[in-house]
């Protein structure tokens, strides 16, 4: 081989070589398992770009707690109605309030007995107690354990997020309560007589927010079947409550000091009020109630012991009252302070009610009450779509105000009572009360004085909101 071209061959393997090895590694590394295809005009393909990888996946959320099932009788409880399960229904209550969200179910088929007990929280999520058998308490005060309280039964304390529920039964055992000698019925004319006269509460809700009462069942407590104490965002809904007509103080539903509360779709009769809202109670609702026999849905009694008493926003709407001895009442003691305003009665029906419409500005549990000049100020209450049939013993309409604190803003639309017995239409009642009929009423209601009184803003000034 000649030596000129011996060298053009050596210049020739040194610049092949270089081109190969001055090829990016990361392009080398993607095609190193393809065979490479030249191009139709006979040149190499480009290089190919920088391929980055995909990210990394993002971890897996984690998951949702489990809501565990504990079963009463899993903790011990018998459930044959003799044997006290109270210890075992509070084993339950503690595991799943330390662990929750949890369920505390008593199993359907089964009698349970539980003594006056604390449910207490806050619990480490939601807590539902399912009661699908029943629970009752131990029957009347002599069987009621000794150094146990005798003015409660079942009570939650700080227990929010809490629902009851279930298709159970809780049977109060009220009627040996009744019986004492301390109540109204057993003494002549309806007076007392004495000796001990505490009785329980079937259930008290206290200091908790965020509960829910489902279709629950309960008949004869000793007194209240529900309370609820300073609460926040309470819903009861179809509920059942039954109580006989006689029975002592058995109120269906008490609020007190709460807020946010709504009790719909429910049946409830007792030997009280179907639903008392006491003082401190702030944006009520109370829709398609079914009351009666009953002493009818009541505001009060406030002002009780010269107590100031507030009271604001509260709605009844599409109701039923029925047999009961009031409708829909609002009713203080003489010698409070405070207020009940901003209050609604609509499409309420009335069937053989004593005083279907009542505001009483005295009431009084015996006949010797002092009078005294201070009241709970009554204001902006409206009555519309009161319709039905009244007990002719009580006029239809009874507005008994205070002398020295009248009622003001009190509004009748679309009113029409006519006696359950008779043809004879009773006169309204009126005193001291400020307001107007804005359609015409059954029967005609022109007891109304008109305007405002003349010392409204000394009044006013007393008025809570």
């Amino acid at each position: 081989m000649p030596q000129m071209e011996l060298v053009k061959m050596v210049i020739l393997l040194v610049f092949i070589s270089s081109t190969f090895y001055s090829t990016p590694v990361h392009a080398r590394s993607h095609h190193h398992h393809h065979k490479k295809h030249p191009r139709r005009d006979g040149s190499e393909p480009p290089p190919s770009p920088s391929i980055s990888l995909p990210p990394a996946p993002a971890p897996a959320p984690s998951p949702e707690p489990t809501t565990a099932v504990l079963n009463v009788l899993s903790f011990g409880a018998v459930g044959d109605g003799v044997t006290d399960d109270t210890e075992a229904f509070k084993s339950a209550w503690d595991s799943a309030c330390e662990e929750g969200p949890g369920v505390v179910l008593v199993p359907q088929g089964y009698a349970f007995k539980i003594s006056s007990t604390i449910f207490a929280g806050p619990c480490h999520g939601e807590l539902t107690l399912q009661v699908d058998g029943t629970i009752m308490p131990p029957d009347g005060p002599d069987a009621w354990p000794q150094g146990t309280s005798r003015r409660q039964w079942l009570v939650f304390y700080r227990a929010n997020d809490l629902t009851l529920q279930g298709g159970g039964l809780f049977d109060g055992k009220g009627a040996k309560w009744w019986d004492l000698p301390c109540k109204p019925h057993k003494g002549r004319n309806h007076t007392t007589l004495t000796g001990p006269c505490d009785s329980p509460v079937a259930f008290r809700f206290f200091m908790s927010s965020n509960l829910a009462v489902h279709r629950i069942r309960i008949h004869n407590s000793p007194q209240f079947h529900f309370r609820f104490d300073n609460c926040r965002n309470v819903t009861v809904d179809a509920i059942s409550i039954n109580s006989p007509a006689l029975s002592p103080n058995t109120d269906g539903i008490h609020v007190e000091n709460s807020v946010d509360v709504g009790i719909y779709n429910s049946v409830i009769s007792s030997g009280d009020d179907c639903v008392s809202i006491g003082a401190g109670s702030t944006n009520i609702h109370i829709r398609n109630l079914t009351c009666g026999p009953s002493h009818g849905i009541s505001i009060g009694s406030l002002g009780k012991q010269n107590t100031r008493a507030c009271v604001t926003n509260v709605t009844v709407k599409d109701s039923v009252i029925k047999h009961s001895d009031n409708g829909v009442r609002i009713k203080t003691w003489q010698g409070g302070s405070g207020s009940v305003s901003w209050v609604s009665f609509e499409n309420i029906r009335m069937d053989t009610v004593r005083n279907p419409i009542i505001i009483n500005q005295y009431y009084c549990l015996t006949k010797v009450c002092k009078n005294q000049t201070s009241a709970v100020y009554v204001s902006d209450v409206s009555y519309a779509g009161i319709k039905g049939s009244y007990d002719t013993r009580s006029p239809p309409i009874h507005f008994g105000c205070s002398d020295a604190v009248p009622c003001t803003n009190i509004t009748l639309t679309d009113v029409e009572l006519l006696p359950a017995q008779g043809d004879a239409i009773a006169d309204p009642f009126c005193w001291n009360v400020y307001g107007e009929s804005q359609t015409l009423t059954i029967p005609p209601v022109s007891c109304l004085l008109q305007g405002l009184p003349r010392s409204i803003m000394d009044i006013d000034s007393d008025r809570c909101y």
